[in-house]
């Protein structure tokens, strides 16, 4: 487990949200809302993409955020596809906002929480948007168009959700997509590399 993290609920929509908050390792220069796999597939903050994700933003100095959205875990409310799990994400910036100030605004998610990232940004100014493993082609809603300067990392022997689909939404959009050679979804055995290219390329 990471160091310098706490446990706290954040008040959310449709009740509180179990969030962990994981310290900066750096003077404070951002805040981070990191969002979780599927929790049909037992998606939680707990996921070790999540974690490798907060533990290299929280050492480049962002306070990071990584909610249990609604119906997982202790959080309250039902899954809702990626629909209202977007109100939860707003709820846990708000929060952030309360507690660091109008920070310089980062948000990231691995798989179905990237979906609901791309889905947050679309509605919310962001300086920052990491998605991996994003589940494009996933559900009824597509992914939205995101920044051109995205950050859109996915495992070339992803069998989750196949590179063809996601070059297949980047093409469009011109998008560069960087690939880990080898790699799967979960990106096992991969982790450590992760958490390095997330900060060379941040």
């Amino acid at each position: 487990m990471l160091k310098a993290l706490n446990k706290i609920v954040v008040a959310g929509p449709v009740g509180g949200l179990e969030t962990i908050v994981v310290l900066p390792q750096a003077a404070i220069r951002g805040v981070a809302v990191i969002c979780h796999p599927n929790p049909l597939q037992g998606g939680t903050n707990t996921n070790k993409v999540v974690q490798t994700t907060a533990k290299a933003l929280s050492q480049l100095g962002y306070a990071c955020y990584c909610p249990n959205l609604r119906g997982v875990g202790e959080s309250e409310g039902g899954h809702d596809h990626g629909i209202g799990e977007v109100d939860d994400v707003l709820a846990v910036i708000a929060h952030a906002r309360s507690e660091h100030g109008e920070l310089p605004l980062a948000l990231a998610g691995f798989s179905f929480g990237g979906f609901v990232a791309a889905r947050t940004r679309a509605v919310i100014e962001a300086d920052k948007l990491l998605l991996m493993g994003v589940a494009v082609g996933k559900y009824e809603i597509p992914t939205p168009s995101v920044p051109a300067d995205t950050l859109v990392i996915h495992g070339e022997e992803d069998e989750v959700i196949p590179l063809s689909a996601v070059m297949d939404w980047a093409r469009p959009q011109d998008l560069p997509v960087l690939v880990f050679p080898g790699a799967g979804h979960f990106f096992h055995g991969k982790l450590v590399k992760l958490g390095q290219m997330i900060q060379r390329c941040w």
